[in-house]
């Protein structure tokens, strides 16, 4: 996606005035989990969120759908257990804060945004200690509490990420994948290194264009959608594999000095994308895992990670907020490639075919335009 140069950074808003107090009444358009099955529903009269002292609530122009929202969808085994019927879905967005609560100082109504939808209880060990993204107690937006496929969402204060002027909306309301994206590259150290991407689906894609600009020395892919090997050699991979065919375990071994590569990225969640990830890796390597396979696997835990030295990183999230702003600073170098990633924007009232578009593989990064 096209990124501006920047002109001037991102000012905070000054101290907020007690009189910017969210709308008392009123109702809005809203995607929820309407029964314990598969689609959603789209309301024409939902209650717009009422805001706490301390939370935001923003206008949301434009949300994503990602592959947790198609799991909602599908009502896969992990929805039924982890999703409540009832819920406004979503979690990816932007928009522009319209009203605040009275504590609010740092935010002011029409500033444009985005926000981390992990929100932590600030409490705990972890969310003390720097690593609030996985903090016990944590509620995510979409999952645990009404999320952003509505025209209204409430936000937590410290949940806010102001967008920066030269981010478009677009780019502004897929941010949470991308620092997946972005997390896990960065995690690895992957300047002047080979790189293995094991899965180039929204965030396997999105992997490779971060790592590319990170620096890697070379960038290989594996999948088994063509559609998506193509597009992977176009963001910058130097080699992109049919992952039925187990020859390319080789041939990224002769490509490597023998060795194989510095850097495994595994993105699919594949038993087998992950068994031949860690064969393909060379000894010493680092592996960085966001892909989750759907049900516990069969790993040779001995030879891929104890004998081989590996140094295994499980990645979940985004880190709160180190990783927002090397995002927002790899999108104003003008490295990251994002056009093709993001396929389609449809209007809200169209979501069945967005979800329909994922499904069948024609679209990558849905996004829909709520206002």
């Amino acid at each position: 996606m096209t990124v501006r140069t920047p002109s001037r950074p991102v000012s905070v808003s000054p101290a907020v005035s007690q009189t910017a107090v969210p709308p008392s009444r009123g109702t809005m358009r809203a995607l929820f989990k309407h029964h314990a099955g598969p689609e959603l529903k789209l309301d024409s009269a939902r209650p717009i969120p009422t805001i706490g002292p301390r939370d935001v609530l923003i206008r949301v122009r434009k949300a994503g759908i990602c592959g947790t929202d198609r799991h909602i969808w599908e009502w896969d085994d992990w929805a039924a257990s982890r999703i409540p019927v009832g819920i406004v879905t979503g979690h990816e967005f932007a928009g522009t804060i319209e009203a605040v609560g009275s504590a609010v100082t740092r935010f002011a109504p029409g500033l444009r945004v985005s926000a981390e939808g992990h929100i932590s209880p600030g409490t705990g060990y972890n969310a003390r200690t720097g690593n609030a993204h996985i903090a016990e107690g944590m509620k995510i937006l979409g999952v645990d509490r009404d999320g952003c496929f509505a025209e209204f969402v409430s936000i937590p204060e410290d949940n806010v990420w102001p967008v920066h002027e030269s981010i478009s909306d677009t780019v502004a309301a897929v941010l949470d994948p991308l620092g997946n994206a972005v997390h896990t590259v960065m995690s690895a150290n992957v300047s002047a290194k080979t790189v293995l991407v094991t899965g180039v689906g929204i965030i396997g894609l999105m992997s490779v264009t971060v790592a590319r600009a990170a620096g890697a020395s070379r960038i290989f892919v594996t999948d088994t959608d063509p559609r998506r090997l193509a597009l992977a050699r176009r963001l910058g991979a130097v080699e992109a594999y049919p992952a039925q065919d187990r020859s390319w375990i080789d041939d990224i071994r002769r490509q490597t000095r023998g060795d194989g590569p510095d850097v495994l990225i595994e993105m699919s969640g594949h038993p087998g994308a992950i068994n031949d990830g860690f064969t393909a890796l060379r000894m010493g390597g680092t592996a960085a895992l966001l892909g989750i396979p759907s049900r516990p696997i069969s790993f040779d835990l001995t030879n891929h990670v104890v004998f081989k030295a590996a140094t295994v990183l499980g990645i979940n999230g985004r880190r709160m907020f180190e990783t927002w702003y090397q995002m927002e600073a790899l999108l104003l170098s003008g490295r990251l490639q994002l056009d093709e990633i993001i396929t389609h924007e449809l209007p809200m009232s169209d979501f069945a075919r967005g979800f329909a578009l994922m499904q069948s593989g024609e679209g990558i990064k849905i996004v829909l335009n709520v206002a």
